[in-house]
């Protein structure tokens, strides 16, 4: 039963109680497992370009832009960078003065390689009168890493990713921001020399950015001889997830009902808000030096033209069903792009009459389109390409996590197992139909695929529930093409000592 208060609360965060009772309802039935065909290859799913067909996708976007094309990048950056020192937080509260781990040891070893080091020995000198090499020579160690992440120093252990010291070029250190900057001026430029970035961001560290982005734009926009529209926005509270008890009872704290962030795919609502024909995806932490760059500009402009290839000739086809001035030969020639292009698949549609195929055509390809660059995978954990089962018997490429997987079916993790390729989240998207009006992306989302997880709270573990995920779920029923992309366009950072690697040593 809800009391007065929790109907309060509902109220504030823009959440009905039709939703709230959906979400207490999923705890109780789960998510089910996806149907999946198989895993996408070259070949079946994934197309790899020759050298001719990448010159000719870069010059396809190259006219999207000339031709006065409106695009926005689009920057998951809101999760604070915790994580990321997950293992220098453990040497911090550990019983251990001295590095132990080949982590710890490799951390302090290479630390005058980080770019944050600088900032960080300043810092020292600051709190302890003594640099980091005084530190370590007096096995103060400790004292180093609480510089790095405590509020007293660098306070990293509070900063989102986007916020920290990444990259070190000659006298210049970057952070991602800033990288992301640098890297729409290279490929995502209009015909009026705008650069349109937008950032998802939390609250408490808004202030933050804002204060980045004015000290560091001007000279950016100098630099490359653009003008640069940064926005930002905040995950909804709308989209915030209830918690609950192992018994899939509401979950209170101090008898308030208690709702968690619901992943990125709450981020839906933030992407459609978006005003733009093309829209770039990529993680905050994907980033790397400028002298290192060229790869990932190369072919961010093939995705980018592959996706508006694509695009206009779904408008192509759609316009020619709205007129009704086409032939048979026309509508099987549309199923054949829709086979071998969207590798939407559908064998019922020999027994489908005449006017039956045309919806189904119609239905198909009238919805919002994304190019998904792929990696070889090499081993990093996360989501990968996949053909799986749609409601309606069809087979599309989907972005599928492991979670999705009936994992006691053998076949399931030989599936897994047989996947070539990684999701290295790396998209771009037409999200306005072809007569140039804004699709509601909130219609084109497989709500049967989201998450539940535990977690714990003040020492007590409680079920928490994701939404389906920004490029899994919640991108179900777009169209989706995925491209072989190189394994040099994809360099996460997911630990501190990430950083040590060549690709951010630039």
């Amino acid at each position: 039963m809800l009391n007065t208060e929790d109907l309060k609360l509902l109220q504030a965060k823009g959440i009905s109680e039709e939703t709230l009772n959906e979400q207490l309802e999923t705890f109780k039935t789960g998510f089910p497992f996806l149907k999946i065909d198989a895993s996408a290859s070259v070949g079946n799913g994934i197309t790899k370009f020759s050298p001719t067909e990448i010159d000719g996708c870069i010059a396809e976007w190259d006219k999207f832009l000339a031709d006065g094309g409106v695009v926005e990048k689009f920057v998951p950056a809101s999760g604070a960078a915790s994580r990321m020192f997950k293992n220098m937080f453990e040497f911090m509260n550990g019983s251990n003065d001295t590095p132990v781990t080949d982590f710890e040891k490799k951390f302090f070893n290479e630390i005058e390689k980080f770019a944050f080091h600088d900032a960080l020995n300043a810092v020292c000198v600051k709190n302890h009168g003594k640099s980091i090499d005084e530190l370590k020579a007096e096995g103060k160690y400790k004292e180093i890493v609480q510089c790095m992440l405590k509020d007293n120093g660098l306070n990293y252990g509070f900063l989102p990713k986007a916020l920290l010291q990444f990259h070190k070029t000659g006298d210049e250190v970057h952070t991602p921001l800033e990288e992301h900057l640098e890297e729409g001026a290279q490929y995502a430029t209009d015909k009026d020399n705008n650069v349109n970035i937008h950032f998802t961001v939390s609250p408490e560290h808004k202030p933050e950015f804002v204060k980045l982005i004015d000290s560091k734009v001007p000279a950016f926009a100098e630099k490359w001889g653009v003008k640069y529209n940064v926005s930002m926005s905040e995950q909804k509270p709308s989209t915030d997830t209830v918690a609950v008890d192992m018994e899939n009872n509401p979950y209170r704290e101090d008898g308030k009902l208690l709702f968690r962030p619901a992943g990125h795919g709450a981020l839906l609502e933030n992407l459609n808000d978006i005003d733009a024909d093309v829209v770039f995806i990529k993680n905050i932490d994907n980033v790397v030096p400028s002298s290192l760059r060229a790869e990932t500009i190369k072919f961010k402009k093939v995705i980018g033209g592959c996706l508006v290839k694509v695009q206009k000739q779904i408008k192509t086809y759609l316009e020619m069903l709205e007129s009704g001035k086409y032939s048979m030969d026309d509508v099987r020639e549309m199923v054949q792009f829709l086979h071998n292009t969207l590798c939407v698949r559908y064998e019922d549609t020999k027994h489908l009459e005449d006017c039956e195929l045309v919806l189904y055509i119609k239905n198909k390809l009238n919805r919002p389109i994304r190019v998904c660059g792929m990696v070889k995978n090499d081993g990093e954990p996360g989501g990968g390409p996949y053909i799986a089962y749609n409601n309606d018997g069809s087979r599309s490429p989907q972005i599928l996590e492991s979670a999705q997987f009936d994992m006691s079916k053998p076949e399931s993790a030989e599936l897994i197992k047989s996947g070539t390729h990684f999701n290295p989240v790396d998209l771009v998207c037409y999200i306005k139909d072809f007569k140039g009006n804004k699709f509601n992306l909130k219609n084109y989302v497989d709500k049967k695929t989201g998450l539940i997880s535990e977690k714990s709270k003040s020492g007590t573990t409680i079920k928490a529930l994701e939404l389906p995920g920004l490029w899994n779920g919640s991108m179900s029923d777009w169209n989706t093409i995925f491209v072989d992309v190189p394994l040099a366009t994809f360099n996460p950072v997911k630990t501190v000592n990430d950083l040590l690697r060549i690709q951010h040593q630039g």
